[in-house]
């Protein structure tokens, strides 16, 4: 076997997130995107001494675990990058999460159980915010905006229809489109460094049905400001546009970001309601992206850390403060840290505006900022990015001797690494479970109450 082989096989089981492991003359071969049960045809793309990788080619047969017939179908199943599970009934891509994270959990040394998985409250129509990228479906083809084909840096999908996504988001999007290719505007192209239309952000409140449109282009032409406006506010969508903003982004970095952002038309925000607080959402603000799932993911929290009365609790990477000023209601006080400076402003106004006058939230790098907090916390919560805790910070959160943790992880496997390091200073998973904000696709959040 070497780099550039073409093989067949079927994969036995897939490891978290979305590693399809197949076995040819007795060698493990990893293959992203594919599912246990179906037989593949792949090539083989990496060859190490301690690991082989294949680039999956064709699904030669399905799994006996898929029904492509299910009501979450996508017509744009297998060419979009967005899911990976759409062909998998819900029921099954649950089933399929939560043996993964067994698996890794039993494969890193633990022991300890999982509870039932608690589903989303909605399987289709859940995520309230989407980036949408301009581009081409193949080279010099026409204006396109979608998302990324599977497996492709460059080519995208003009969505025609989107399951995770507000269908008042598609009737934006092909308008969108529509307006830009009449008027024949091109599209930034990464290599070039050239061209005009970057991005498209939408983000609607879940509970109100307020919708944000951001336009992110570089500075390379101009907008017919009032014309782009009165498009868009002609629409015959279900939801209120209550803002449409315009991006300034000339970074060659394919990332939103933001050199200026100028208010078109409304507002610049919008308001969201988690179970009984309200949070303003600005175009950058960090927010789960299921609001009602969300909704699900911190009454666990709240269920692990239990009584609150008279506590001092550190939420570290507090984002916009979300769990924090859930659990500020009956505790003693909560120091949120959070490395992004806007999360932790947008943090302070809506603990205002909820009327909790009980939360400090302070900006900076958790691994530094530890030193500095003087208070001792009797409990502390993290809640980390996909890469998990910093070492080095991890050991300082250690040493504040807290009986009880909560960690909540987006990304199991840094977890199971950073488990390792709590273990070892005698902290045990009490209680563990999976809340599923990500249908469809390979996410996963992992909640677990250590004790010391």
């Amino acid at each position: 076997m070497k780099k550039g082989d073409i093989l067949e096989g079927k994969v036995r089981e897939t490891e978290f997130p979305n590693k399809g492991i197949v076995f040819v003359e007795e060698q493990k071969i990893i293959v992203k995107n594919a599912l246990e049960g179906q037989t593949i045809r792949f090539s083989v793309s990496k060859k190490r001494k301690d690991k082989i990788e294949g680039r999956l080619l064709e699904v030669l047969e399905p799994s006996p675990l898929e029904d492509e017939k299910n009501p979450g179908m996508c017509r744009h199943f297998g060419i979009c990058g967005g899911c990976a599970y759409r062909s998998l009934p819900y029921e099954e891509q649950l089933a399929l999460k939560k043996r993964q994270v067994e698996t890794l959990i039993e494969k890193s040394g633990f022991s300890f159980a999982v509870e039932e998985i608690i589903p989303s409250p909605a399987v289709c129509v859940y995520r309230n915010k989407m980036e949408f990228t301009f581009g081409d479906e193949e080279k010099d083809g026409p204006l396109a905006l979608g998302m990324h084909k599977k497996n492709s840096f460059y080519d995208l999908v003009t969505l025609e229809e989107c399951k995770i996504a507000d269908k008042d988001f598609i009737a934006i999007l092909q308008a969108v489109l529509h307006y830009f290719t009449e008027k024949g505007v091109t599209y930034y192209h990464k290599m070039r460094k050239t061209g005009f239309l970057r991005h498209l952000v939408l983000r609607r409140s879940v509970k109100t049905g307020d919708i944000l449109v951001n336009l992110v282009t570089t500075t390379q032409a101009n907008l017919e400001e009032q014309e782009f406006v009165k498009m868009l506010t002609q629409l015959p969508i279900d939801g209120k546009i209550v803002g449409i903003l315009h991006t300034l982004n000339d970074s060659p970095a394919d990332v939103v970001q933001s050199d200026e952002t100028r208010i078109l038309y409304g507002q610049d925000y919008f308001y969201e309601y988690l179970l009984h607080l309200r949070f303003k959402i600005s175009p950058f603000s960090f927010f789960q992206t299921n609001t009602l799932g969300a909704e699900e993911l911190y009454q666990k929290v709240g269920e692990y850390v239990g009584e609150t009365k008279d506590k001092v609790i550190f939420d570290l990477y507090s984002g916009t403060g979300t769990i924090a000023q859930m659990m500020a209601a009956h505790a003693k006080k909560v120091v949120g840290v959070e490395i992004v400076e806007e999360a932790v402003e947008a943090a302070k106004r809506n603990a205002e505006d909820n009327g909790l006058s009980n939360c400090e939230f302070l900006a900076g790098d958790v691994l530094k900022l530890v030193d500095n907090l003087k208070e001792k916390p009797d409990l502390i919560i993290l809640d980390p990015p996909r890469d998990g805790v910093h070492p080095k910070a991890l050991k300082k959160i250690i040493g504040f001797g807290v009986k009880e943790m909560v960690y909540v992880s987006c990304k199991a496997t840094s977890l199971m690494r950073d488990l390792v390091m709590l273990q070892e200073a005698g902290y045990e998973v009490k209680r563990c479970c999976l809340v599923d904000m990500f249908p469809a696709t390979t996410g996963i959040e992992t909640v677990c109450l250590l004790s010391n």
